[in-house]
Parts: C-alpha cells; structure tokens; sequence
C-alpha cells in the first residue's frame, strides 16, 4: 500500500498563534502515525509562486492522512492556523 502524503504551503501572519497550532498538532501526528519530513522555511524557489513555508507529512497510507485531517483534534488545531497563516493543503498518494 502506498504512502499518504499532506503537502502545504503557508504563510504566517501571527507567528505565536502558528506556535499554538504546531503545539496542538503534534499529538494529534502521534496519534495517526504521522511524520513530518519537510518543514523550510528557506526553500529555494526556482518556478511560479511559493509561499514562505513548505511542509510534507507522511501518513502510512492516504486514508490515515485524510482521517488525520478529519479528526476533531486536527481540526481545533486548524482552526488555530485558519486564524495564524494563509495555507494551500493537498493530500496525495505516493507511487
């Protein structure tokens, strides 16, 4: 089975409040085997538009990831980042 993957792209307005959200996140990742593997915000940007922090998260599958993004503890956390950063958020499937 292929790995599940949260890629996003974030702009922090309120970096103590996207402080929250990391802080409130983290347990949640625990819980549904999550690792961050990507998390710079000094990318080098080489093509289009890019906003300044790039974060990958790997799941064990693509239904973990979406069952993460679903919980009820990501989304108290979410609503924290909502209120902290511009975000654009995928999940996707490894090959």
């Amino acid at each position: 089975m292929s790995k599940g993957y949260i890629i996003a792209h974030i702009d922090v307005h309120n970096a103590e409040k996207f402080g929250q959200f990391r802080e409130m996140s983290a347990s949640v990742l625990s819980e549904f085997g999550g690792k961050v593997l990507v998390g710079n915000p000094t990318a080098e940007q080489r093509e289009g538009q890019m906003k300044s922090l790039t974060i990958v998260v790997e799941f064990p599958d693509v239904d973990t990831a979406r069952r993460f993004y679903e919980s009820q503890g990501y989304g108290e956390a979410r609503a924290v980042r909502q209120q902290a950063a511009d975000t654009d958020l995928m999940i996707v499937e490894g090959v």
